[in-house]
């Protein structure tokens, strides 16, 4: 905030707020930013002409549905949103991942957090025995 040292009223050492806003240091940096653009924009430019070669890529795959086994706490066993039981469920991973390797393929295991450890460790053994070995368990973040 500036002062005013003279003007109306007030007697010889009476001192006035002023009232105006200082433009000049606002346009000053603005100018300043002005210039610096205009010197780095031909910069940022390329110059060097080349003829680019076409670019043929196989398109990529997109990545296979991952697979969800749901076990309830009552013991329920779910293969995405379909019901299954332990003594199926190798057959029906087998027939949901199609022609793709056991040994490669992820499984997720959603498990309720009161299921018996027994069925829990019942579908870990059914996974192995059936060649997936790949498993993620997933939990909830706090």
């Amino acid at each position: 905030m500036g002062a005013k040292l003279s003007g109306s009223g007030g007697g010889r050492h009476a001192v006035d707020a002023m009232s105006e806003i200082n433009v000049t240091p606002f346009v000053d940096v603005m100018l300043v930013l002005l210039i610096i653009f205009m010197v780095a924009a031909p910069m940022a430019a390329v110059t060097v002409e080349v003829t680019l070669p076409p670019a043929i890529a196989k398109p990529s795959t997109n990545p296979p549905k991952p697979v969800y086994i749901s076990i309830q706490a009552g013991g329920s066993i779910y293969l995405g949103d379909s019901k299954t039981d332990l003594t199926t469920l190798g057959d029906d991973l087998r027939a949901n991942i199609g022609q793709r390797n056991p040994e490669k393929e992820r499984i997720f295991i959603r498990g309720d957090k009161d299921v018996r450890y027994g069925d829990f460790m019942g579908v870990m053994n059914m996974l192995q025995d059936n060649g997936f070995y790949s498993v993620a368990l997933i939990g909830l973040e706090e």
